[in-house]
């Protein structure tokens, strides 16, 4: 584990209660991972289920996390990044409350401050949600 819950909000720009990640178990500049464990009182769960949103903000907080943390060991600083479009979206299954979910984000392309990313969640081994999402770093 590289980042521990205690400690990620030091480098991401998140607060609660919208924070959708919890662990940074993985940095590399070809690969992130994190976890999450989905609560009941969560602000995007319904019906005792994650909500897609939500799928989508822990891929785009697990990129802010792992960008933040290469930004740190590099700049002392981390930077604030912005989703500029979510693309080629396929939704496999929502998770349910009380369960973990494990994110992996690929940077697959950069131009300037601009990055193209694959983003996948996992529940069990289980397929949750692919896409591919467009950040903008400052």
């Amino acid at each position: 584990m590289i980042v521990t819950k205690e400690k990620i909000a030091e480098i991401i720009p998140h607060r609660p209660p919208f924070v959708m990640i919890d662990n940074l178990l993985e940095v590399s500049a070809s690969r992130f991972e994190s976890d999450f464990f989905v609560k009941d009182d969560n602000i995007l769960v319904r019906s005792g289920f994650l909500e897609e949103s939500g799928l989508i903000e822990n891929i785009a907080q697990t990129c802010a996390a792992g960008f933040g943390y290469l930004d740190r060991e590099k700049e002392g600083e981390p930077r604030i990044g912005f989703i500029g479009a979510v693309s080629k979206l396929e939704l496999f299954e929502l998770p349910l409350v009380n369960s973990t979910i494990h994110t992996i984000v690929t940077p697959t392309h950069q131009l300037g401050n601009i990055f193209l990313v694959k983003g996948e969640n996992y529940c069990n081994g289980r397929k949750l949600l692919e896409c591919e999402i467009k950040i903008v770093v400052n």
